[in-house]
């Protein structure tokens, strides 16, 4: 298992339990071959420029170990996902 992290925005039009919701259903798919060892939902902040019309976004950022395998179907769900505006997934090297 390796360690890596996720960062993703989530729309600032979606309602708090639509933002609950989705973050509950992203830190199942980690768990589902992984394990979280940190999780912080960082709010809705000021975007560098504009995506899709959007200036705001509600920040998530999560630490976690995982496979391969979980990681690709992470990243399979954020790109379908309507609340999700952009999502990067890193190796964590430390």
């Amino acid at each position: 298992m390796r360690k890596y992290e996720v960062m993703y925005i989530i729309r600032p039009d979606v309602e708090q339990e639509a933002v609950q919701a989705a973050v509950e259903k992203f830190q199942g798919i980690i768990q589902n071959g992984g394990e979280i060892t940190k999780h912080d939902v960082m709010g809705k902040r000021r975007l560098a420029y504009e995506i899709n019309k959007f200036r705001d976004g509600v920040y998530v950022l999560v630490n976690f170990t995982a496979t391969p395998d979980v990681v690709n179907e992470l990243e399979r769900i954020m790109k379908i996902s309507d609340e999700v505006i952009r999502y990067l997934i890193t190796k964590d090297v430390a």
